[in-house]
This record gives C-alpha cells, structure tokens and sequence, in this order.
C-alpha cells in the first residue's frame, strides 16, 4: 500500500483529527507538565524513538482496540503545520490508520518522504506528536526534546500487564527519570524542579 494512503488529505479531515487530539490532551502543554486533560490512571514511560518505528505498531493497536476504537490517529504537534508542512511540503502532519493495519502500513504512514525527501516525514521531522482513537480513552504523547513518551488509559491491570509484557520495556516515572531522562539533560542531571513536577502529574501508585 502507498505510504501516502493514510496520510490525511486535507484540511477539513485535519482539523477532526487534531480536534479529538485536543479533547484528550492540552495540546498546548508539554512535559512536565500535564498533558492528559483528564486522569486517565497510571502513567508508563518509553523513549521516544521507539514510538515512530514500525515495530511499535501493534501497542498502539492493542490500547486502540481495548475500548473499540477503529482506528489510530498521530498528529504532530511541533513543528508547526502552517509554517513547515504546509508551507514546506504541501502536506498535513496528521496520519489515521485502521486497527488492522500492519506495521509496515504504519512505517509507509508515517515515514512517508513527501517529494523523496525524508526531512519532511514524521518519523524523522516531528518534535512533539499526540496519539490516541476516536474514544479519546487512552493516549500516547511524546518529545522529541527530552526523549520521552508517555501513555494513560490501561483498562485495568491484566491489561496492563499483558501489554507491558508483550511490547515493553516500560517504566514508571521514577524509571523514566532514573534511566531514560538523564542523557538529555547536561552533566546527566534532571534539574530538580522537572523531575518534581513530572513526579507530581505522574507519578500515580500503581495498580496491582
């Protein structure tokens, strides 16, 4: 299938999906502060990278499929649409694909090279990215910057297990700041303001 096939097309398609974006995060915020608009329960952590590879597809997926959504829409935030996409590439940083599609349906997705050139795709280009489906029940926010991604809305805690087991690694906040975090920040130091601030929008117990 054409990597452009889930790309959405046009502006109207572009405005529904950053608008069900923006009724599950403040897509306004970043890390750490809260990105979540409602508390969706604990919190798990991953680097960033792994979530724009082809190999993560079937997590996404998985928490999609847990409370009946059809489908899985990425929209990145950063850069911004008008003054790099549209104006770049002629394109909308935006992709929605079926729960039944493949992982290299999701990789031709979002690492489409508009033109042939691989600075414009998602997978290489985008900064800040939101994920989530139509129920606006679970969600993935990452960032480029700290290398940080973050996800809410495990149904319960088999759930919860069953999908670390079968896609993780994933850590906690205090995993995050203790391994994943430390090589962004200079002298491998997590300024003490961030690390309480995460700690306290998502740092919930967790559940057993």
């Amino acid at each position: 299938m054409a990597g452009d096939d889930w790309i959405v097309k046009d502006s109207e398609d572009y405005r529904k999906v950053r608008s069900r974006a923006a009724a599950t995060f403040d897509l306004d915020a970043r890390l750490p502060e809260k990105v979540f608009r409602r508390d969706n329960g604990e919190s798990l952590f991953c680097e960033f990278d792994v979530v724009l590879t082809p190999e993560f597809w079937p997590a996404l997926s998985a928490m999609a499929q847990w409370y009946g959504d059809t489908r899985v829409e990425l929209v990145a935030l950063e850069p911004e649409c008008e003054t790099f996409y549209l104006s770049d590439y002629r394109m909308y940083p935006a992709v929605s694909l079926p729960v039944e599609a493949d992982k290299d349906e999701y990789w031709a997705a979002i690492g489409h090279e508009p033109d042939g050139d691989i600075m414009g795709s998602l997978a290489i280009s985008a900064n800040v990215i939101a994920l989530t489906g139509p129920s606006g029940k679970w969600g993935c926010w990452g960032e480029r910057d700290p290398e940080l991604a973050v996800f809410q809305g495990f149904p319960d805690a088999a759930a919860r297990n069953d999908w670390c087991a079968c896609f993780g690694p994933f850590l906690d906040v205090a995993g995050a700041l203790e391994s994943y975090l430390p090589p962004t920040f200079a002298n491998w130091v997590v300024p003490q303001e961030y690390a309480a601030t995460l700690t306290a929008n998502y740092g919930a117990p967790r559940r057993t």
